[in-house]
């Protein structure tokens, strides 16, 4: 469990954060399974480039998972191509579609109803999903109160020495589901400010400290 210090440090510096930048509306996206296809698409690209895989998804009338699990794999990878790596994008999609259309019918609704932490050992063992696209699928999609962990929170955290810089998944989100009250709105909130202060200031290179709203939490 952690300490108190790394409690309110954490609680601190999602107030910081809030009052820097305010509600963020995250994630984007029209539907339930939208937001589950961009969790697909958003791995190793820039949401930019997920926005135009998804309108040509859109255009083509095809979120719904009965819908593109019918599309052959060659169509979907084109239509899928601005997000990169688009062939394998387009299998994992694949993969995902069969899971909810075999377990659930094509149901999201019977998807979500199931146990959350069933739910998730059943996503993790979907081709291609990882712990972090289980984690935005839960969160984000069906509002379950997963902590999604990406390169930003490990990057924000490890600079301001709350986990260490070689902090694994599990470690990292244990940090913060022990800490915090278990909402999904709240778990939402703060993954997205630290995605904004991340983009914004705790770049990977010539991070901008001076005028980062958390320059206070420096050791």
């Amino acid at each position: 469990m952690p300490d108190k210090a790394v409690k309110k440090k954490l609680a601190a510096i999602y107030r910081v954060l809030f009052q820097a930048y305010g509600p963020q509306h995250w994630w984007p996206g029209d539907t339930p399974f939208e937001v589950m296809v961009g969790a697909v698409l958003t791995q190793n690209t820039a949401w930019a480039n997920v926005e135009k895989a998804i309108a040509n998804l859109r255009r083509e009338r095809l979120l719904e998972p009965e819908r593109l699990f019918r599309v052959p794999l060659r169509k979907l990878a084109v239509l899928i191509r601005p997000s990169g790596f688009f062939t394998v994008k387009a299998r994992r999609l694949n993969h995902l579609f069969k899971f909810i259309i075999d377990r659930y019918s094509g149901s999201l609704a019977l998807m979500f109803a199931e146990d959350p932490e069933t739910l998730r050992h059943n996503l993790l063992e979907v081709n291609g999903v990882g712990p972090e696209t289980a984690d935005s699928i839960l969160l984000y999609a069906g509002q379950r109160p997963f902590f999604v962990v990406d390169a930003y929170t490990k990057r924000v955290l490890s600079r301001h020495r709350v986990i260490a810089a070689d902090a694994d998944y599990h470690t990292v989100q244990g940090l913060f589901m022990d800490s915090l009250p278990r909402d999904s709105r709240l778990f939402n909130e703060y993954h997205a400010l630290i995605v904004r202060v991340g983009k914004e200031h705790c770049k990977r290179t010539a991070p901008r400290c001076k005028t980062c709203p958390l320059n206070k939490f420096l050791p």
